[in-house]
């Protein structure tokens, strides 16, 4: 079924590459699959928010938050029993879903925000689906890097990534004690990545953007996805409790400075390679076949 699907693939490719309109159309087509397949655990995490906010019933002895729980296990295990995802990028999303859940606790904890409900599966205050929001971050990017064939050049070096990492998640904890050094972080990792280009294959050839745009419009999309969070009453922000509002856009900055985190794990899973000419040129000749 997959070879059928492949050549048939093919076949509708080398029809599209006859005409640069329709090999254009077909590249964006392509890039929109690529994202939305890359996007499918965390799509199904909020289509579950949004589904269980509209239909789930309130009587129900099994309680929202544990069947979100569930479904995303069963999402979870699904994924790697057809291999969706392999072994190797399910041990760091399960780092990624613990840390985060950890963090969650911390800040739920010094009432940062609140989650709405009771919970039979939970630690304190945070029901233990939340983790899940985390590891759908560390899925999407681990299923960009394959999907999209990901080169680079200019990154900067791992243990100079995963120093800048370390630093931004202990400044989520101690910025209620001390000084925040966001503004700080931000700047450093700025400066990290101020000459690092991202290579992504859609289709024949690698195209290329600035690695921090990409970053930037990832945690965008996760902005947008919290406040469908927030309006759904799973969970809420102290400037919610008379009402829901859009949530603060200083939390852009939080999420950017967050994913990095999931990034810096990311990239010592799949040890980022440069984009040698030859890429490119191989690239190129498959395109002019």
């Amino acid at each position: 079924m997959i070879a059928r699907f492949k050549s048939a693939e093919a076949r509708l490719g080398d029809l599209a590459a006859r005409r640069l309109w329709t090999a254009c159309a077909y590249e964006f087509l392509r890039f929109g699959c690529k994202e939305a397949w890359a996007c499918l655990f965390g799509g199904a995490m909020v289509a579950l928010l949004i589904g269980t906010h509209l239909w789930y019933p309130a009587s129900s002895a099994l309680a929202r938050s544990d069947f979100l729980f569930l479904a995303a296990l069963a999402i979870q295990v699904a994924m790697l029993a057809i291999r969706l995802e392999t072994f190797g990028e399910a041990r760091v999303i399960l780092v990624y879903h613990v840390i985060g859940t950890i963090m969650e606790v911390f800040k739920t904890d010094v009432g940062s925000w609140k989650y709405i409900g009771t919970a039979f599966f939970h630690i304190g205050g945070v029901p233990l689906f939340s983790g899940f929001m985390y590891a759908s971050i560390g899925s999407y990017l681990a299923r960009c890097w394959r999907l999209f064939d990901f080169r680079f050049n200019g990154h900067p070096p791992l243990r100079a990534l995963a120093l800048l990492a370390v630093a931004i998640y202990l400044n989520f904890y101690s910025h209620h004690y001390m000084p925040d050094a966001r503004i700080a972080l931000i700047a450093a990792t700025l400066f990290l990545f101020r000459s690092t280009w991202l290579h992504y294959r859609i289709w024949r050839t690698h195209r290329r953007m600035p690695l921090l745009l990409g970053l930037f419009l990832v945690a965008l999309f996760i902005w947008l996805a919290e406040n469908i969070g927030t309006a759904t009453a799973t969970w809420i922000y102290p400037h919610q409790r008379a009402g829901w509002s859009v949530v603060k856009l200083g939390k852009l900055g939080s999420w950017f400075l967050l994913l990095i985190v999931s990034y810096a794990l990311v990239a010592a899973l799949n040890r980022p390679r440069a984009l040698a000419d030859s890429d490119q040129l191989s690239c190129e000749k498959r395109s002019a076949m």
